[in-house]
């Protein structure tokens, strides 16, 4: 339990880690997360004498995808939480367990049970409330879901451990990175080396903030049920929630707090229906062994 809390308090506290990076640009910060990533999980797998072998064709093309994948959702995130757009993000990851619902009707062709419609049918009636409260489409939360959410399920069917999949996915997209540094060096626009020896070492750090609550994340993974999983989870966006109104005292009028109402109420829904669908599988086991 306090691994998975440890790793999920520290994804909720990114917010006030990234601001800290300016006047880095967001795709200068994704640059330098994805290099010092890899550095920091190749240490990693070199401390645990394990290396990413044995991997199938197909395991291979679906973490490059994931790798693509996974740079939207992070780079998308650096954007949000410097241009002052934290609760927005903190939106998105409250909707990805909704987003998990419909990926499982349209993937894997499961059937919803009432209280999954409910959940899935208040996401949806939130996300046109917060249309009109924005003006526009909330399209940093909706990006950020749909990112993670295809990341989970890419994740999910390559199954490889969490060290040697970050290995890989680091290491496709580590020469893009890498060409846009220099590139950006060379325009004479790059902040790195540039801001001081703090900046260099906030930026180098990037990649063991990124490495180290995956770690913990993979650890409490193995221990705990899923539904324990499951519920952490919810502390992350709870933790950017609080940051954006509390610490960045972005602006939360009343048709915005409705909107993210219909959010928690659909996530309760959501959470409840799980509950008692555990209880219920979890019945004939009981009685069999009894």
């Amino acid at each position: 339990m306090a691994f998975g809390v440890g790793a999920y308090a520290l994804w909720g506290l990114f917010p006030l880690y990234w601001p800290l990076l300016k006047p880095a640009g967001a795709v200068e910060i994704l640059a330098h997360r994805i290099m010092w990533s890899l550095v920091a999980v190749a240490a990693v797998l070199a401390v645990r004498r394990t290396w990413v072998r044995g991997l199938t064709a197909r395991q291979m093309w679906l973490l490059v995808a994931a790798s693509v994948v996974i740079s939207v959702n992070w780079g998308t995130y650096i954007y949000a939480v410097n241009s002052g757009r934290t609760i927005e993000s903190a939106l998105g990851y409250f909707i990805n367990p909704l987003i998990s619902v419909v990926f499982g009707v349209v993937v894997f062709r499961e059937r919803l049970r009432p209280g999954q419609w409910a959940a899935v049918g208040l996401g949806a009636v939130a996300v046109v409330v917060l249309t009109v409260d924005y003006g526009r489409p909330p399209w940093i939360a909706l990006v950020l879901a749909l990112a993670f959410g295809v990341y989970g399920l890419l994740k999910k069917t390559a199954a490889v451990p969490s060290a040697e999949s970050l290995a890989v996915e680091t290491a496709v997209m580590f020469l893009p990175a890498l060409v846009f540094v220099v590139a950006l060096e060379g325009r004479g626009e790059a902040a790195f080396g540039h801001q001081g020896i703090g900046n260099v070492l906030l930026l180098v750090g990037a990649g063991i903030v990124t490495a180290v609550p995956l770690m913990l994340f993979n650890s409490a993974a193995i221990r705990l049920p899923l539904t324990a999983v499951g519920m952490l989870q919810y502390l992350t966006p709870v933790l950017q929630f609080a940051i954006g109104v509390f610490v960045q005292h972005e602006e939360m009028p009343p048709s915005r707090w409705a909107g993210f109402a219909l959010v928690w109420l659909a996530l309760v829904a959501l959470t409840w229906d799980g509950l008692r669908a555990g209880r219920r599988e979890a019945a004939p086991e009981a009685v069999g062994t009894g």
